[in-house]
Parts: structure tokens; sequence; C-alpha cells
């Protein structure tokens, strides 16, 4: 398909720059292709009663670090600063990134790293460039390992903000609680699964009343997520690769959620992916654990899942495109065109929405 099907205009004064207080106050819109009306507009406390008894939420439990870095390095006596975006771990001591400028890196380059300029001098955490790769990013290996570089770049790091927000503001102490959601458990995301940050004790209370089960899996986000999408074809489209685990308790509860006709709602377009990884083989949701690469186009057949909470996601992107196979892309249009007209709010720190199928 082309990529121009998935455009659309976004006035700026719809970007969420700070999320609702309290997180589960922010609006929904209920998208319900086949039905009159298509659109619903209610609130994300709402969320209990539209879903019934015996139906399950399935939450992403990563949880983000602080994996935005201010480097320096030196040659020739002259010294150049970069911006260092970890997005993949490759091992105890190694992970893969985004630089810019990379032009001023080559392999062999030393890299320190602090929280700021003043303290660059004093840097402790230093990296080696041992690989530029054609597909953009830097691989660096650290001088600490495992919880050692853990803490070190919980120290200096900083949060990896969209851009669409950094564009306009700077990370702040408020931003390491709000870009978290209340249940992130596993280390290893460099962005959040947004979807799951308007969830509060309050709300797990009121879906606990209601008989909803809640489910856990991880997908551990990465910078990739906010690439642009630069072809003219979705075909031609290469996705990154972020890896994820689906355990055997969780794939046994969820497909016994499907068996007696039940509702697996993924809360998120990560939590969705890896469950649809997942069921890759036809036979229902499976346990897994490693990468994956999937990316889901209208036309493509879901096996895991039967509905979808998210957030309202970029022009063009990979994620516009995923809900758009999910609910039609007519109907998500008209569902965006709505949301904008009445003041929903995008991006990350935006309003949610829940999705049925068209089919």
């Amino acid at each position: 398909m082309r990529v121009d099907d998935f455009d659309f205009n976004l006035p700026p004064e719809n970007i969420a720059l700070r999320p609702v207080a309290p997180r589960d106050s922010a609006k929904m819109l209920v998208v319900r292709p086949g039905c009159a009306p298509l659109l619903d507009d209610t609130a994300v406390l709402s969320l209990p009663d539209l879903l019934e008894p015996g139906d399950a939420l399935v939450f992403n439990d990563t949880k983000v670090i602080p994996a935005q870095l201010l480097g320096f390095r030196s040659r020739d006596g002259v010294t150049a600063k970069v911006g260092v975006t970890l997005h993949q771990r490759s091992c105890a001591n190694e992970w893969r990134a985004f630089v810019r400028p990379a032009k001023k890196l080559r392999v062999g380059d030393e890299v320190r790293f602090s929280f700021d300029e003043a303290g660059a001098a004093d840097a402790t955490l230093n990296a080696k460039v041992i690989e530029k790769s054609e597909a953009g990013d830097i691989r660096f290996q650290f001088n600490r390992s495992a919880g050692d570089l853990d803490a070190a770049i919980a120290q200096v790091g900083h949060i990896p903000l969209p851009p669409y927000i950094a564009q306009k503001r700077t990370e702040d102490a408020q931003d390491r609680q709000d870009y978290q959601t209340v249940y992130a458990r596993h280390e290893g995301a460099v962005a959040a699964p947004t979807a799951g940050l308007h969830f509060t004790e309050q709300l797990f209370a009121a879906l606990d009343t209601r008989g909803i089960e809640k489910h856990f899996v991880t997908l551990h986000v990465g910078a990739g997520t906010f690439l642009p999408v630069k072809v003219d074809d979705t075909d031609d489209h290469q996705m990154h690769d972020e890896w994820g685990e689906v355990s055997s308790e969780t794939a046994k509860a969820l497909n016994a959620v499907r068996a007696r006709g039940n509702k697996v709602v993924a809360v998120g377009t990560t939590s969705l992916r890896i469950l649809e990884s997942s069921a890759q083989g036809g036979q229902g949701i499976q346990p897994f654990s490693g990468s994956t690469q999937i990316f889901i186009t209208p036309g493509y057949r879901f096996q895991a899942i039967d509905a979808l909470m998210t957030n309202f996601h970029l022009p063009r992107s990979t994620l516009f495109m995923l809900v758009s196979a999910l609910a039609g892309l007519e109907e998500m249009q008209a569902a965006y065109a709505h949301a904008i007209q009445n003041n929903y709010r995008f991006y990350s720190y935006g309003d949610s929405s829940l999705l049925f199928p068209k089919d």
C-alpha cells in the first residue's frame, strides 16, 4: 500500500506535552466498525463497563530506562558533543544506539558520558565505538557490565521523551514518574508503552470488581518506534526489531479466555505485537521469547486479540497502519478526523481509544 494512504493533517495544538491528572481521567474514543454509531465519546474510567466479565486485558510490563545519554568524544585535541539514544542491548556490556550527529564518531572512538556538560571531565562511564551499521545505528562497548552498567546509565541518563515532545520542551523530574506505567517491572524499554499510562490503582480496582482479568507480557520498546517511514510503499519498509516474551502461563490463560468466548484486549500496540508474534504458527497464543519484527498493515489477519486500547498515533506511522489494519482504514480516518475536531490529545501523553475489529 502507498504510505501516503496513512497521512493526515494534525494541528500542533492537539499534541499533548503533559498527561492529564489523574491519569485515568483521559478521554477515550470507542470505534466499533459495522455498528451505528461508529464512534462513541467516553472516558478511560468507563473501560470496565465497555467489557464483559471474563474478558482479559493484556499489559506490557516493560520498564523505561533513562536511555538518552550525553556523550563527549575527544580526538586530536578536539572534543565533540553527541546525543546518544540506546535502543537495544546486545550483551551485558554492549548496546546499540542512535547517535546525533553520527558522523562525528568513527569505529574505535572512545566516548565518555555524563549527566550534563559540567560533569564531562569527571565522567566515569565510557564506551568504545565497535561498529557503525548500514542501518544507521552504532554499537557501543561500555567499560561497565550487567547491573553495574545499568546503575551507571540510571545515574547519567535522561528519560528519552518522544521527539514530538522533546522538540517543544526539555525533560524534567516529573517525566520520570509520568513516562512510566504503574505496573512497570522489567527494565529495558527506551520508550513507554503509552496506552498503559492511563491505568491507576482505582481503575484496576474497578476492573477487578467487573470481573475483568489482567495478564502481563513484556516487549522492550525500542527507539525505532519513533523512526519515520521513509519509503513510498509499505512493502519496502524495514521494521525495527524488539525483544519480547509471553510466558507459558499467560499463553494458556489467554487461550482459555478466547475458548470460552470472551475477548482478549491488548493494552497498547506493543502488547498486540508480541501477542500476534506468539500466534504466528496458527495454533493460538504460544509461549514466546525472542525478537520480533512483525509489521502489521491492512490485510493482516489477527490471530491473538479481539480488541485494542491505544493512544492516537502519528501520520504515516507504522502504528497508524496497525490500527487501520484492525478497524479499517476509512474507519480510522473518520475516527482521527473526529478526534481532531473534538480536541482529543494525541501521542504519548494524549488520550485513548478502544478499537474493535472491522471483521
